[in-house]
């Protein structure tokens, strides 16, 4: 049952600062009951907490980890059918895409849960002793990654369930062993609270001091205390620019500053090189009017820019790309602000002498306020290396087609990128061989580089990088889907000449988890006291 409280030391918070009510964007419906916002003293005992779960919750080892996450997993599936219905009535996504999110928020707990349960993943290094070194000895050195501490994760408006309160932030952080204060998303506050209880619920069953976990309904204030609250040490966010950028600059600005792991602006450019697009422009079109409006336009991976030759076979994608979207309708947006920003941006673009507007799907005579019509732009490439406004993101169902006239104009339309979360190529092999230098250059720009595809559907698997240059996100170095994301919650830490008492089994000689270590230089599982043996390729990772 959803009580509108936050959740503070495992139980429902029984007051508040204020209220507030969600919505249902496609009905305008005000869904119960009243939520209560935090007060900034709520927020400070729930960092209090935090800080004394600290110690227990890192010392849990790997298979204690991972069995709390899969209980997690266990109980949002144990409410799916509750908690689908809830964040559909808050979010006006369909029950089908729904599902599929739920399904996805269940395996990264899982994936983290296995990552954790063999325990590889801590890194751990040992150069050994050398006491017969001149002129003087080497000492006894032994590293491995460890929590950071607690980490305050918001809750994005575009994914309810994988990018909020248990998605990709949480689950990674819980994996490293950090404890995490949660900040709902007012647009779904319903279902952020649905999920919290099954976290808390887990922390009870697994025996978890009670501070391991926080979920917090607040205002602007409230975030702005959150990332700047001591005890927090570590920030990650999925949303605008507008506030990832705000958030780094209270991380940076603290008395002792704290890395803020943001994921903020993408325009993921889509290029089309010249063979491809003569063998395939109707499929590339297809595939491309699915990928710019799939979820009414609302993932940060959408193609908001497609850079297009300017000849008859580009003619011809365009005219196809021009039906599907003239038979498009309207479909509500997650909230009536982001719909309203939508239509602001248009109304920019639109506004430029140098833009085409090509097509414009159908709208009812009652279109709603949170509603969204799929657009369709144009625009010559030496006008768009004029105006910097154009690679900026519009979060929703447009694109902007830039047309290039000769390979060179078409690498410095590349050139003139900023960062982004992908970068897609669709190119024959021809063209490969011809425009070798496109790849470099958008390497540069982007954490993900696709051929032949769309950027839409980000798989969570151990290789993927979901991350890139600023402003696609504040540190190109990590990403925020995937088996590295938990590499953003620890921090190295180096034990030089510790008895084997004080070690963990992490860096114990006798290697008791059977983990890969680094040993003198030398990946390896063996057990110290005889020479390591290397391990190569797929070997590293092989279980014994």
């Amino acid at each position: 049952m959803i009580s509108g409280y936050s959740i503070v030391n495992g139980e429902p918070l029984k007051s508040g600062a204020s209220t507030f009510a969600a919505l249902n964007p496609a009905t305008g419906e005000t869904l119960g009951p009243q939520f209560h916002n935090a007060s900034l003293d709520d927020l400070t005992r729930a960092g209090e907490l935090a800080c004394a779960a600290v110690i227990s919750y890192h010392l849990t080892t790997g298979k204690e980890r991972a069995e709390f996450l899969r209980r997690i997993a266990s109980g949002i599936e144990a409410i799916g059918t509750e908690l689908v219905a809830r964040a559909q009535a808050e979010t006006a996504l369909s029950e089908t895409r729904l599902s599929g999110e739920m399904a996805r928020t269940t395996g990264q707990l899982r994936l983290f849960a296995k990552i954790v349960e063999e325990g590889s993943w801590v890194d751990a290094r040992i150069d050994l002793a050398d006491p017969e070194r001149k002129p003087s000895r080497r000492p006894d050195l032994r590293s491995m990654l460890r929590p950071i501490g607690p980490v305050a994760v918001f809750g994005a408006s575009n994914f309810p369930l994988a990018f909020s309160v248990a998605g990709g932030d949480t689950a990674s952080a819980l994996a490293a062993g950090n404890p995490v204060i949660a900040k709902g998303h007012p647009a779904h506050p319903g279902t952020s609270e649905l999920v919290g209880q099954v976290i808390a619920n887990a922390v009870r069953e697994q025996g978890l001091h009670p501070g391991t976990f926080a979920l917090l309904f607040g205002d602007n204030e409230l975030s702005a205390a959150l990332v700047q609250n001591p005890e927090i040490r570590a920030v990650g966010f999925t949303g605008s620019l507008a506030v990832g950028k705000v958030l780094m600059d209270l991380c940076a600005s603290r008395p002792r500053p704290i890395p803020c792991f943001t994921e903020m602006s993408s325009v993921n450019p889509l290029f089309v090189l010249p063979s491809a697009l003569s063998e395939n422009a109707a499929g590339i079109a297809a595939g491309l009017f699915a990928s710019f409006t799939q979820g009414v336009g609302q993932f940060c991976t959408k193609p908001g820019l497609v850079f297009l030759p300017a000849n008859e076979d580009g003619d011809a994608l365009v005219a196809e790309l021009t039906r599907l979207v003239e038979e498009a309708g309207s479909h509500a947006m997650l909230t009536e602000n982001i719909s309203l920003n939508y239509r602001t941006r248009i109304d920019r673009r639109t506004s430029k002498s140098a833009v085409r507007t090509l097509a414009t799907g159908s709208a009812p005579a009652d279109l709603s306020s949170c509603s969204a019509i799929p657009e369709l732009f144009e625009i010559d490439g030496r006008d768009f290396l004029q105006d910097r406004e154009l690679t900026a993101e519009i979060f929703g169902p447009s694109t902007l087609i830039i047309r290039y006239d000769s390979r060179d104009e078409m690498l410095a339309l590349a050139h003139s990128l900023e960062g982004q979360l992908t970068a897609t190529i669709h190119a024959s092999e021809h063209d490969l061989v011809y425009y070798p230098d496109l790849i470099g250059v958008l390497e540069r720009r982007a954490g993900r580089l696709i051929l032949n595809g769309f950027p839409t559907g980000v798989e969570v698997a151990h290789a993927m990088v979901h991350g890139g240059p600023f402003p696609a996100t504040s540190d190109s170095r990590f990403t925020s889907v995937g088996a590295l994301a938990i590499n953003r919650w620890v921090r190295p830490v180096c034990y030089q000449d510790f008895p084997q008492s004080c070690l963990s089994d992490e860096l114990k000689d006798e290697n008791p988890l059977g983990i890969v270590r680094t040993v003198n230089g030398t990946l390896t599982r063996d057990t110290l006291g005889h020479k390591p043996e290397a391990l190569h390729g797929q070997h590293v990772f092989r279980k014994i």
